[in-house]
């Protein structure tokens, strides 16, 4: 999949193999983040990444913190467990790994945002740097 490839009326690349019950769509995320209806988006990148760029809004927490310490990660959200989540990575591949890891872990609302910061980028803001 061309990561540059025009993007179709959902806000995705042509082509990209959205996974309707693991994704949500960068827009659906935007959304959510901004209707402060108790939503959270977890950004799982890595401290040298999140300097390049972030999603404001967003909460870090990289994907080892966020697989080895899953008791204090769900004590920081407002519901615990039961917190509709959304995790963001550079292009979704590892926030993909992550959200099925920690459904089975317990989270029962979790989503990949589908394309990562690099779809946000291109969709949301692109006032985003992409790298």
């Amino acid at each position: 999949m061309n990561t540059d490839s025009p993007l179709d009326d959902r806000g995705l690349p042509e082509g990209y193999p959205f996974k309707e019950d693991s994704e949500i769509l960068p827009r659906d995320a935007c959304a959510r983040l901004e209707a402060g209806d108790g939503f959270v988006l977890i950004d799982c990148r890595e401290d040298d990444e999140l300097k390049v760029v972030r999603v404001e809004g967003a909460m870090h927490c990289p994907l080892g913190k966020l697989m080895n310490e899953i008791e204090d990660v769900a004590d920081d959200l407002p519901a615990g467990l039961d917190t509709p989540v959304a995790i963001i990575c550079h292009t979704g591949r590892r926030s993909l790994m992550a959200t099925l890891a920690l459904r089975q872990m317990g989270f029962r609302d979790i989503r990949s945002v589908a394309g990562g910061i690099d779809l946000w980028a291109r969709d949301i803001d692109p006032t985003l740097e992409r790298y």
